[in-house]
């Protein structure tokens, strides 16, 4: 039988290996499932249509909101825009009203309604054995052909940039599913800007990827979401085929997600990460692209480089370059485990 699999995603090598047997028998799919893929993208003459499918999980508060951010997020990293949702409620027996579907409910539309996007259907019900609810999207967006963006397009000598700071959403849902775990060290002003991550700075990086698109050649552009931003690299090394270069140093990490990560024991750079956008630039370009989103307000840094080689990630420190270590499921699922 074996051992069972960890709260998070399937180890690499598992997803990896169901991956590769996946059937893609429509010559239209440009790009079907892959590590580091967030989106599938399917050719219509001179357009394309990308789809993703992200499920909410872990957060409870704002569930709905959050769904329509995270489907969007994947979107934004080809810089296509968002148009179509499809939406799958599952919602737990014996807590479910009336009122808890309408909530939800407006939640989803209301951000669809700031994004322009079109609720289309999907499929809602009360289901056995849940102790929560569980909301699946999946989310279709347009874009031209020529302009489609994915992370295969890492190049050697781009610059590496990374936008807003790490780990928005787990600083987040820390302070809105963990809040008893952290009032001891936080005054209640700190908890509540804690819990307003999902807004400012954000989990949404929408804005970020439209301005960098517009300010300069953008070869690439991932998504950091479980397993943090140590897992994105990672994989969009594997999607890119090169080697990345990081100096971790210069990753920003604001000083309350610090203390909170240091307070529930997480590693930053292991837990999970939507609000931050990771994308590569040729280094000239990199440098209107940082200019343009701190313009905008967006917080952007230059955290590494794309370099010729296998797909591995190297960390800089005093004393070399070494590995940085692939995360095998996200820091953060620890906080929701049973204790043995």
């Amino acid at each position: 039988m074996g051992s069972s699999l960890p709260i998070g995603k399937l180890p690499v090598e598992l997803l990896t290996r169901l991956l590769a047997r996946a059937p893609v028998q429509d010559p239209r799919v440009l790009f079907g499932p892959g590590v580091g893929m967030d989106c599938a993208v399917i050719a219509l003459d001179d357009r394309c249509l990308v789809i993703k499918s992200d499920p909410i999980t872990f957060a409870t508060d704002e569930i709905g909101w959050y769904l329509v951010q995270v489907n969007a997020n994947d979107i934004a990293t080809t810089g296509a825009l968002p148009r179509w949702l499809m939406l799958t409620a599952l919602l737990p027996e014996e807590q479910t009203t009336p009122q808890t579907v309408e909530q939800i409910s407006e939640q989803v539309y209301s951000a669809c309604k700031a994004y322009g996007i079109s609720v289309v259907g999907g499929h809602t019900e009360i289901t056995y054995g849940l102790s929560r609810p569980i909301l699946l999207g999946t989310m279709i967006g347009e874009i031209e052909r020529e302009k489609l963006i994915t992370p295969q397009g890492a190049a050697p000598g781009d610059r590496i940039l990374l936008t807003k700071g790490i780990p928005i959403e787990a600083t987040a849902l820390a302070a809105r599913e963990f809040e008893a775990r952290l009032q001891d060290v936080l005054s209640a002003e700190q908890l509540a800007q804690a819990r307003d991550y999902l807004h400012e700075p954000g989990i949404s990086v929408l804005r970020d990827a439209q301005v960098a698109v517009k300010a300069g050649k953008v070869s690439a552009m991932h998504d950091p979401t479980e397993g943090g931003l140590s897992a994105a690299l990672w994989e969009l090394a594997q999607a890119s085929g090169r080697s990345l270069f990081i100096e971790v140093e210069a990753v920003p990490v604001p000083d309350l997600a610090a203390q909170i990560c240091r307070t529930l024991d997480l590693n930053p750079l292991e837990s999970i990460a939507s609000g931050a956008l990771l994308l590569t630039s040729p280094p000239a370009e990199a440098r209107k692209i940082r200019q343009a989103l701190e313009s905008d307000g967006i917080r952007c840094a230059e955290i590494g480089e794309v370099r010729a080689g296998p797909p591995l990630v190297f960390q800089h420190s005093a004393s070399g370059e070494f590995k940085l270590p692939r995360p095998s499921r996200d820091a953060i699922t620890r906080l929701y485990e049973k204790p043995s």
